[in-house]
């Protein structure tokens, strides 16, 4: 096996660990919420501590991995995984679990924008989107993992045999980067914000990220709640090894596709995958408070073999949800390898993908709170019906822009 080919492995091990994290806490959240008899806005707390720290740590983490070697910040970050994931164990309150989810949220962003900046230098131009795929379709099977461990081991023992496992698999993959990866010798000068904040594509692009962000993290977020959280509060109450399989459906369809839909997008344009996965995901999420009334039409059982009660929205949630990871799978890698283009060539790659995740945070902060004040205010259903609406808007306005300053060629020739 080549070298490239074993650090891009050791990169994917890493891409592992984080996805098992945080897909588990996506089981494990509502049942903190039951737990610690947190309130809606309280419940929209433990998501923003998450994205707000993110907020925070963008800028600085991305022009340390422009400037100094990505390898020993990413070996740092994933020590501080080990301790992170400890530190779930201890929480009593929920204003400890906003803390501790705060430590992810930096966990997080450093090693989305280290591991994909690493995998963005070892491609080429022409598979960039490609391998990317390939990474984050490591990610998205750990989540399936993570998912699956995290209902089982939640149901038959608690909370803190998930955060066990997790510490391992940091360990795991601490030790593959720091024998498999070489060493980072890119060095960027100065700060490569301030000229990757005015590239043309990249504001393109942010046209529709921007109002994106809202869309994701309150449809990805609320899936959950709707699926978890007890039915006094409007939600489905399904146990955790339930709420699994239905979580399960986005990151198992994702997980297929995207290697798939990266490659197509290396060859018939990454804007063209951007704008279909973004109107494809909007239409979607109109449709998700609507699966209890579906699942009652057409009839679908109440209970399932091997996971017991559930109710009859548990089919078409799952079908639903699976349709949304499908739309992610056409948006993501494309998205990414767009980044990647514009910083690649001595820009700063990790700069790059910084603003990325940049443009991101104003949205995914918003998006929790929004949702709280949503479901205490309206019904946990609005949730879905703004989060569709900012994934229309994004995509119309990302068409416009680029049609209006880059001609409809733009659509395929990017």
């Amino acid at each position: 096996m080549d070298r490239d080919r074993l650090q891009l492995y050791s990169l994917y091990v890493s891409r592992f660990a984080g996805g098992f994290g945080f897909s588990a806490l996506a089981v494990l959240l509502p049942k903190y919420a039951n737990a610690l008899d947190a309130s809606g806005i309280m419940l929209g707390l433990f998501y923003a501590g998450f994205t707000a720290t993110q907020a925070l740590v963008v800028v600085p983490l991305a022009w340390a991995g422009d400037r100094y070697d990505k390898r020993a910040i990413f070996l740092g970050l994933l020590a501080f995984g080990v301790v992170v994931s400890l530190a779930f164990t201890l929480v009593e309150t929920s204003w400890q679990l906003v803390a501790v989810r705060g430590g992810q949220g930096i966990l997080a962003t450093g090693m989305g924008l280290l591991s994909l900046s690493l995998v963005g230098e070892l491609a080429t131009a022409e598979t960039r989107a490609n391998y990317i795929g390939k990474a984050n379709s490591w990610r998205l099977a750990a989540s399936l993992l993570g998912l699956a461990a995290a209902g089982v081991l939640y149901d038959r023992y608690g909370f803190e045999p998930v955060f066990y496992v997790l510490a391992v698999l940091f360990v795991v993959a601490f030790v593959a980067v720091l024998v498999l990866l070489d060493a980072d010798d890119t060095r960027i000068e100065g700060f490569p914000f301030s000229n990757l904040a005015l590239n043309g594509r990249i504001l393109t692009l942010t046209s529709f990220r921007a109002q994106y962000a809202v869309a994701v993290t309150l449809v990805r977020s609320w899936v959950a709640v709707f699926a978890g959280v007890t039915a006094a509060q409007g939600g489905l109450a399904y146990s955790g090894t339930v709420l699994a399989v239905v979580l399960s459906a986005e990151k198992f369809t994702n997980m297929l596709f995207q290697p798939f839909t990266g490659r197509l997008s290396d060859t018939y344009g990454r804007s063209l995958f951007v704008a279909a996965g973004g109107a494809a995901y909007g239409f979607v999420a109109l449709a998700v408070p609507f699966t209890p009334a579906i699942g009652s039409a057409l009839g679908f059982p109440a209970s399932l073999p091997l996971l017991g009660a559930a109710s009859t929205a548990f089919v078409p949630l799952v079908a639903a949800n699976g349709l949304l990871g499908i739309a992610d799978s056409f948006r993501e890698p494309a998205s990414m390898a767009l980044f990647a283009d514009e910083g690649i060539d001595g820009e700063g790659i990790a700069s790059s993908f910084g603003v990325r995740e940049l443009v991101w945070r104003p949205g995914s902060v918003l998006a929790p709170v929004l949702g709280g004040y949503l479901m205490s205010q309206f019904g946990m259903e609005w949730a879905f019906y703004v989060g569709g609406a900012f994934a229309l808007t994004g995509v119309a306005t990302f068409l416009a822009v680029l049609v209006r300053s880059h001609g409809a060629q733009a659509l395929t020739e990017w």
